[in-house]
């Protein structure tokens, strides 16, 4: 449990303290540098599969998603006091609740847009094609959970934050998100073996996400959210079998066993037709 404590209590906590306290931005990369680090080194000591340590030809595509992606979100916040100026319709916002509330709330509202995006993403043709390149992982490890194409990110995001937005939410609590979004990624996708007892069930963390992973039946079909499960349990999309194991052979997309690999393809591949999930 001292991995998962660690992360979801520590650095999420961390990260709660240094927004609130008007702490300097570089503080907070810094802090989601480190749990980078503590999640890398987690994988390695206490390894779901040893496999999924070693690089597949896969190490530079990962890490430039997670370059662009992290770089879109570092300037969605900073666009945050213009974007509020323009979208918000009444300002809603409850600014009289606890700090911490107010995220959770904002965890909330998130989680369910980022949940139906998803959803959505396997059952329209034209956003799966975006959302395959997700998909098409070999190996279950921490940079995963940034490895979308940058549109599918952008379209996540809006539908997620946009109703926020709309009630006036405060750039100090899209900031905590943002903080939270990358703990969360690290968490759901991790090669870490790691547990959190009953609470597996209420929070989308990596034991039900490499359900999701899964090329048979409908490309993961199952286990959408991103924070928690609450939206799957409404849609009836959630799925657990506590004995199941793992292993590349079963991960990646049955009807396109030649996904490519490389960054600038995968970028391309949606606008080149694809098969549906």
């Amino acid at each position: 449990m001292g991995y998962p404590l660690f992360m979801l209590l520590g650095v999420n906590g961390a990260a709660l303290a240094l927004v609130h306290g008007g702490a300097s931005k570089l503080w907070l990369g810094g802090l989601l540098m480190a749990a980078i680090g503590v999640s890398f080194l987690a994988e390695r000591a206490i390894p779901y599969e040893p496999a999924w340590n070693r690089p597949h030809g896969d190490v530079g595509r990962d890490l430039a998603h997670f370059i662009v992606n992290e770089a879109s979100n570092i300037l969605s916040i900073l666009a945050l006091p213009l974007l509020s100026g323009l979208v918000t319709v009444r300002d809603e916002w409850p600014h009289e609740w606890p700090f911490v509330f107010q995220v959770l709330l904002a965890v909330l509202v998130f989680d369910f847009g980022v949940t139906l995006t998803h959803w959505l993403s396997h059952r329209m043709p034209a956003l799966w094609r975006l959302h395959s390149v997700h998909h098409s992982v070999k190996r279950f490890y921490g940079f995963n959970g940034l490895m979308k194409h940058p549109l599918h990110q952008a379209l996540e995001m809006t539908v997620g934050v946009a109703p926020l937005l709309l009630i006036g939410l405060p750039s100090s609590i899209a900031s905590a998100l943002a903080a939270l979004s990358c703990v969360q990624l690290l968490m759901q996708h991790s090669n870490a073996d790691y547990s959190v007892g009953p609470l597996k069930y209420l929070l989308a963390l990596n034991a039900g996400h490499r359900f999701h992973h899964l090329k048979w039946a409908g490309v993961g079909d199952v286990n959408f959210g991103l924070f928690t499960n609450f939206w799957d349990y409404l849609l009836g999309t959630w799925s657990y079998t506590p004995e199941k194991r793992f292993s590349s052979d079963e991960l990646g997309i049955a009807k396109e066993p030649g996904f490519p690999v490389g960054y600038w393809a995968q970028l391309l591949k949606p606008f080149q037709g694809s098969k549906e999930a």
